[in-house]
């Protein structure tokens, strides 16, 4: 395994786009959550970072369950994310527009699943 001085950017943006991949259908997690537990890994990032990350890379994963801190869905997708949310059956607060309610549907990385 690399140290976090040995990694390049790719390796952090793997790690994040490997983590984003883990959060369970029908659950959610934000931007700091994941750059938390990327920062464990490769001692790097933040809750912005990540948000670069995703709207550069985030295509081929589960883009749509990382939310800001307030559960709300990244604003230039915010309609396609609340639509495929929805259809996972997450649940959302009574917000306009509405939120993940991360109280109930909120993820943590290695969070097992019942």
């Amino acid at each position: 395994m690399n140290t976090a001085a040995e990694q390049g950017p790719g390796d952090y943006v793997e790690t994040v786009l490997d983590l984003v991949e883990q959060i369970p259908s029908g659950r959610a997690t934000t931007y700091g959550v994941i750059a938390e537990a990327a920062r464990a890994l490769t001692g790097k990032g933040s809750a912005r970072t990540v948000g670069t990350v995703m709207a550069q890379y985030g295509g081929g994963v589960p883009w749509w369950r990382v939310v800001t801190a307030s559960g709300a869905v990244a604003e230039r997708v915010a309609g396609r994310g609340l639509e495929l949310l929805r259809n996972e059956g997450v649940s959302m607060t009574a917000h306009d527009p509405p939120r993940v309610d991360l109280s109930e549907a909120g993820w943590e990385p290695g969070e097992q699943e019942p």
